[in-house]
């Protein structure tokens, strides 16, 4: 298993260790609510330093992203991020990931741990076609999330005033120990927070400074596991459980990100198809009416017949309820309507509902 540079940090605290993408990861430290809670109503960090990162630089940087990518790259100014999926022919979900755009002719890519290997070689059967010089940065690139209300004050007291001008995904350049790092105001908890990427040797420090920091906004390590529950109540998709190589991104749920008409891309043909004949079926948010914690692959009733899969589910720790997505036929993908969760052999009743099923107060 590889460990990432935090890997001694995380021992020294007492977290839970588990294998996660190929990674010896935590899982939780003081436990997966207080965690969440944490985020929440204060601020937490995780190491993300499993994460990928691929840079592109050259003449057609923007022309190669803007093929392999469905979001619309154009609409990008220089420190700007996007939220953006590569797409198979077929309009399927490669990955999903974030689109940095550096400069006119350079861009980062930050990817999912368990497809660092995956996107590259997919990137690589283009390369040839661009002027474009592709550089997998993963294993020279540690990264961490600070997440919560208090993320600002947290960062501010370490890198001064220009934390307080990083607009959300948008990111600038920050001096650590009299190294450039990149602070991007970006995250996967549903929060206000940051990600800074910083080189390897520089974690360690980093990650303590940061807990000294943010020592008396109450700041705690986070693990996966409240990583999980947290992306979950804010309705960000999980790659591999609720979407992947057979859905497209318009099945889920994610067609805010796909810009048709914003010229030729990979998919683009087998996406418009799919808009014009409508869909079958559709990512959509229920929540439980009976008690019992619906999971992933527990399978969906409607009037006793097999209707869908929970791609994701949980007990949502700030909402207090039983939440879950999941595949719905597209006339039952719609607020309201009565399902059934299978869950050991029982069936549960739950009820659709709009999402996210939390959404934070903005100032």
């Amino acid at each position: 298993m590889k460990k990432t540079p935090l890997y001694e940090e995380h021992i020294k605290l007492g977290a839970k260790m588990v294998e996660f993408a190929g990674f010896s990861m935590p899982v939780q430290y003081k436990g997966v609510i207080e965690e969440h809670l944490t985020v929440r109503t204060k601020v937490g960090i995780f190491d993300v330093s499993h994460m990928g990162e691929f840079r592109l630089k050259g003449n057609q940087a923007f022309d190669f992203v803007q093929y392999l990518t469905c979001n619309d790259v154009s609409k990008l100014s220089q420190k700007q991020v996007q939220y953006s999926a590569f797409t198979t022919e077929r309009g399927t979900v490669v990955d999903d990931l974030l689109v940095y755009k550096v400069a006119d002719d350079e861009y980062l890519l930050v990817v999912n741990a368990a497809n660092i290997e995956k996107d590259f070689k997919h990137l690589e059967k283009f390369v040839d076609r661009f002027d474009v010089d592709l550089i997998n940065e993963s294993d020279i690139t540690a990264q961490m999330a600070i997440q919560g209300p208090f993320a600002e004050k947290t960062m501010e007291k370490l890198f001064g005033e220009i934390v307080k001008g990083i607009k959300f995904y948008w990111f600038d350049y920050v001096e650590y120990k009299g190294e450039k790092c990149l602070l991007s105001r970006t995250g996967y908890t549903g929060e206000d927070g940051f990600e800074i990427y910083c080189r390897p040797e520089l974690a360690s420090s980093m990650w303590n400074d940061i807990l000294d920091a943010g020592k008396e906004y109450e700041i705690e390590p986070c693990g996966l596991g409240a990583r999980d529950t947290l992306r979950l109540e804010a309705r960000m998709n999980l790659y591999g459980n609720d979407m992947d190589e057979t859905t497209t991104v318009l099945e889920a749920g994610l067609g805010w990100i796909c810009k048709l008409d914003k010229g030729d891309f990979l998919g683009r043909d087998a996406l418009l198809k799919q808009k014009e004949e409508g869909l079958k079926k559709k990512l959509y948010g229920f929540e439980m009416v009976d008690r019992g914690i619906p999971r992933h692959g527990y399978p969906v009733f409607k009037d006793g017949k097999e209707i869908g899969v929970v791609t994701s589910g949980s007990f949502a720790p700030y909402l207090k309820k039983n939440i879950g997505l999941a595949y719905l036929p597209v006339e039952l993908a719609k607020a309201g309507n009565e399902i059934e969760i299978g869950i050991r052999k029982k069936m549960a009743k739950a009820i659709t509902v709009k999402t996210p099923f939390y959404k934070r107060e903005k100032k």
